[in-house]
């Protein structure tokens, strides 16, 4: 008996997975796309080379037996293949042979093109679908998690593709022309063995799969578990080292996998229950029918011939009954799998573009926020009727304490999230009007912690504006400031980051920030706490960067350090979702309301630190 191993697929309990029937509806497409002739083509040429190597593959048995009752010296008399001598029926059985498995090896060469352009499609579909999900969506997520999903779903497709039609069809054919050969030359009696055998088969190896589900669901949601606490671990394995947490990490991780132990024994344990019953049940067939061809040799109603290929037969089916087992669990849980990502696919985008959106026409750059409203949970409102007033080329500063709904309104602008209340306008155009992309690409961020693809220097400067040249790449490195260091690595731009940009200081990962947005070069610039995170030094350096980079574009500047934006043209102060104060640096001090309340505090901490 083949044993197979278990897949370790997972359900995710935060996406709902499409039932087996949709899955397959889903799948059927790619299969058979409209528009695309060569696809249709392959498959059509491949269901042929299978129904080919099917009728060679049922004829074989009747060379052997031809051969064996030429050996014998009883073959029937008037049998067409007994004109040929025993070397010669033994040769044309091992041809058949050859070209049931040459016809089967040609349809998956000529159908495997047509598996990977579905995977390809289908993971270009999930992976560009995702990107389009809301921020909201992305924050409630396990990175590790969701990964699994899409490997998993993917692959899935693959595998059915192939299996579901390559396997199953050709299985019930086979059986069904084997059952008729039986009943045609030997008896209903023969035929009825077999087909009670099967269905015997078929209904335990369903049964105790059903049964198996619950268990390997359990060993599979361990599975997700350790790998979800494996790759948040090694996200943080800076906070890790700084407070030693090497051997917690380590315990809690195998506290994971210990869980995955016990539900993958049991799971192993009913496998082997699986396997055995399946042996038995084909023995059991397989023995009835060998003593019935037994018997008919004794009687003389059948040759020495008959019973090898009576014997023939049986083993032949009994191959592809032992691979039903395997077809039938990987095809559920590749349903199972697949589901889940088409369940991912289902998940809709919370921001998208209306009906005929047109681009974002910037004349100036003049941002407004309009009594805006906003809440990420309906019972805990965020924004409470801001409105701000940002005048295109000015440099406008959001202050407050924490939870103020500073950066809200960074995500607002960029439209990570649709105002619940009130609008968001950029040169009188309501940004829900227009499209995300134009939008997108008329703002450039600098985040308080830039965020590096594991890639060159030059890869994440240029991610800016792919389409730039080399000189313009330069140059925008140059403009931040960061030039001179990348030609003092030893490999100068080609310098990989590592994971996050872990290769580089606080720093420099913001001058390549810096230089990836001044590439962008966009009329509107959100710098989120762009420097907050750094030392002092650095921050001056940084600021000097930043002042320089704003020059001639509308700037909105959202700060915790007060001492970066005494220059700005104006300062908003936030406090509770509302505005309230505005005014330059000079007057809000002269008022002596909450501004100059936070100067005077952060001042005493900075003269307490220095001292």
């Amino acid at each position: 008996m083949r044993r197979p191993s278990d897949s370790m697929t997972s359900a995710d309990p935060d996406v709902s997975a499409t039932s087996g029937f949709d899955t397959i509806r889903r799948v059927a497409p790619y299969l058979w796309p409209e528009g695309e002739s060569w696809v249709k083509r392959r498959v059509v040429i491949a269901l042929t080379m299978l129904a080919f190597a099917k009728i060679v593959s049922v004829s074989t048995p009747f060379f052997y037996k031809a051969a064996v009752d030429k050996l014998a010296g009883d073959a029937p008399s008037g049998a067409w293949l007994m004109g040929l001598t025993a070397v010669a029926l033994t040769l044309a059985y091992g041809l058949a042979r050859l070209g049931a498995v040459a016809f089967g090896e040609l349809r998956d060469a000529i159908f495997v093109r047509v598996g990977q352009r579905a995977l390809r499609k289908l993971a270009l579909e999930t992976f560009t679908h995702i990107h389009r999900l809301s921020m909201r969506y992305h924050i409630t997520r396990k990175t590790g998690g969701l990964s699994r999903i899409i490997e998993r779903g993917v692959k899935g497709v693959d595998f059915l593709l192939r299996f579901l039609l390559f396997s199953i069809g050709p299985l019930i054919l086979e059986l069904t022309m084997v059952s008729v050969i039986f009943a045609v030359l030997f008896g209903w009696q023969y035929m009825a063995v077999v087909v009670i055998t099967i269905a015997i088969y078929v209904t335990f190896t369903f049964k105790v799969t059903e049964w198996r589900v619950a268990i390997r669901r359990k060993m599979n949601d361990q599975d997700t578990d350790a790998n979800q606490k494996a790759i948040d671990s090694l996200l943080n394995f800076e906070t890790v080292r700084y407070f030693g947490a090497a051997n917690r990490e380590a315990a809690r991780y195998d506290r994971a996998m210990e869980g995955y132990e016990s539900a993958a024994v049991r799971t192993g344990q009913s496998l082997a229950f699986l396997n055995a019953g399946q042996s038995f049940i084909i023995t059991t067939g397989l023995v009835i029918v060998m003593v019935m061809a037994a018997m008919g040799v004794q009687a003389g109603a059948l040759t020495v011939g008959d019973f090898v290929m009576v014997n023939a037969y049986m083993i032949q089916i009994t191959m592809p009954l032992n691979f039903l087992g395997t077809v039938y669990r990987e095809i559920r849980q590749a349903l199972v799998d697949m589901g889940q990502m088409f369940g991912l696919l289902a998940q809709p985008a919370e921001i998208t573009d209306k009906p005929g959106a047109q681009p974002l026409r910037v004349t100036g750059g003049h941002v407004r926020f309009e009594d805006v409203h906003f809440a990420y949970d309906a019972e805990r409102p965020i924004l409470k009727g801001v409105t701000v007033d940002v005048p295109a080329g000015q440099t406008v500063a959001l202050v407050g304490p924490s939870g103020s709904g500073k950066s809200t309104i960074g995500r607002l602008l960029f439209r990570f999230y649709d105002v619940t209340g009130g609008a968001v306008k950029i040169d009188g155009q309501d940004i829900r009007d227009i499209t995300q992309d134009s939008l997108h690409g008329a703002i450039g961020v600098v985040p308080q912690d830039t965020v590096l693809f594991n890639d060159t220097i030059y890869y994440n400067i240029a991610y800016g504006r792919p389409e730039a040249s080399r000189a313009e790449v330069e140059a925008a490195a140059k403009a931040a400031k960061i030039h001179d260091f990348v030609l003092s690595l030893p490999q100068g731009y080609e310098t990989t980051v590592g994971e996050r940009g872990l290769k580089l200081s606080g720093g420099e990962k913001q001058r390549v920030g810096i230089a990836r947005t001044l590439l962008k070069n966009p009329p509107i610039l959100l710098l989120d706490e762009a420097t907050s995170a750094l030392d002092t030094q650095t921050e001056a350096d940084i600021q000097h960067s930043l002042r320089e980079m704003g020059q001639g574009r509308t700037v909105i500047t959202i700060a915790h350090r007060l001492s970066t934006i005494a220059d700005s043209d104006r300062i908003v102060v936030l406090e509770a979702g509302r505005v309230v104060e505005e005014g330059t640096h000079d007057a809000l001090l002269a008022r002596g309301g909450r501004y100059a309340a936070m100067w005077a505090r952060q001042a005493a901490e900075d003269e307490a630190e220095a001292a």
